[in-house]
């Protein structure tokens, strides 16, 4: 597993160097909408449905303020909207950044 060795906020994206050598940016806006949180994404039942979750809603204008890494496999990010439950590990910000 890719782990990041330098985590930056650069104007309205963040900046992230890996381990590998490789480097991955993001619009803090593009992160806010893809938070793998149930407030976002919501959650399932046994059944499989979802339940509640906003992954539509506009975020442009939100900003992080901060993060910490989780243990060894995850990033904690803050947005200026008071949001910081999503734990983005770091396989799921290198699945996003090949959406790009």
């Amino acid at each position: 597993m890719k782990a990041p060795v330098n985590i930056q906020l650069i104007g309205q994206e963040i900046g992230i160097a890996w381990d590998d050598g490789s480097e991955d940016y993001f619009a803090c806006a593009r992160l806010r909408a893809a938070s793998p949180s149930a407030e976002t994404q919501g959650e399932r039942d046994i059944l499989g449905q979802t339940h509640g979750g906003t992954p539509t809603k506009d975020y442009s204008g939100v900003m992080v303020t901060g993060w910490q890494i989780v243990g060894n496999y995850a990033v904690r990010f803050d947005f200026s909207d008071g949001h910081r439950t999503g734990l983005y590990s770091f396989d799921y910000l290198k699945a996003l950044a090949a959406q790009n």
